[in-house]
């Protein structure tokens, strides 16, 4: 989206639409603003480069869409466990074998299902919240250059101070939501041959472990918006000056 806003080589606009769509941005009013064009001609030049941009890709789907079921088992709460127990020893009255063999049958399918079901949610909620940080982020870009053109400039300039201010809180959401994902119970040895062997195959995507909490990338993001945001406050105040009328 940086290089978006110097198209000046001819042909190069859609050129550049098309790389911001493909790395995910599919906001058709911010390329608009970006580009400083209108929202049919961000239409018209993504589709010259074999894009439909009524086709936008659904995020987050692979991760949240289906729930999980093995065996009749959601894993949603731990109470569920006892739930199935009862149901079973209701429809097999006094059969205590019958009993004990389907709690041990029954246990490691539900923990592992229970312990995929949680990490699946903290994972794809670390996700959403890098997203919602990187768009965010994106945002102070658009608001600034978009003063560049804006006829009543106090107000975009509002405009900007305040994306950058939800920047910052953003960067914060993800740094929060990246180190409750790692910090989630990964699978026992028990629950791991059940997801290998079960959730898997089923079809359900696989999860992986956060190696890091983001605190030193929260940190370097902070400081280079900040370090941006002192720079053109530099900027903005001696464009003021200059708008002010003179002194008599």
């Amino acid at each position: 989206m940086t290089a978006l806003r110097d198209w000046s080589k001819p042909g190069r606009r859609a050129e550049l639409l098309a790389a911001a769509w493909q790395a995910g941005e599919t906001n058709i009013a911010a390329l608009a603003e970006a580009a400083r064009i209108s929202r049919p001609t961000v239409y018209a030049d993504l589709r010259s480069r074999g894009i439909e941009p009524d086709h936008r890709p659904k995020e987050h789907t692979t991760m949240t869409s289906t729930p999980v079921v093995i065996d009749g088992v959601t894993g949603e709460s731990l109470e569920d466990l006892r739930i199935l127990v009862d149901e079973f020893v209701r429809t097999h009255p006094g059969d205590k074998a019958a009993a004990d063999r389907y709690i041990k049958d029954i246990q490691p399918i539900f923990f592992a299902v229970y312990r995929y079901t949680q990490l699946r949610k903290v994972l794809t909620g670390a996700e959403q919240a890098r997203r919602d940080r990187d768009r965010a982020l994106h945002l102070v870009e658009t608001r600034w250059e978009a003063l560049n053109t804006a006829a009543n400039w106090l107000a975009a300039h509002h405009a900007y101070t305040v994306a950058v201010d939800e920047a910052r809180t953003a960067i914060d959401t993800w740094a929060k939501a990246s180190g409750r994902a790692r910090e989630a119970t990964w699978f026992t040895d028990g629950e791991a041959e059940v997801y290998e062997q079960r959730i898997l195959p089923a079809g359900y995507p696989p999860v992986a472990p956060i190696e890091t909490t983001g605190e030193d990338e929260a940190r370097r993001l902070h400081e280079k918006l900040d370090a941006a945001h002192a720079r053109r406050k530099t900027l903005a105040a001696e464009t003021l000056a200059c708008a002010r009328p003179a002194a008599s």
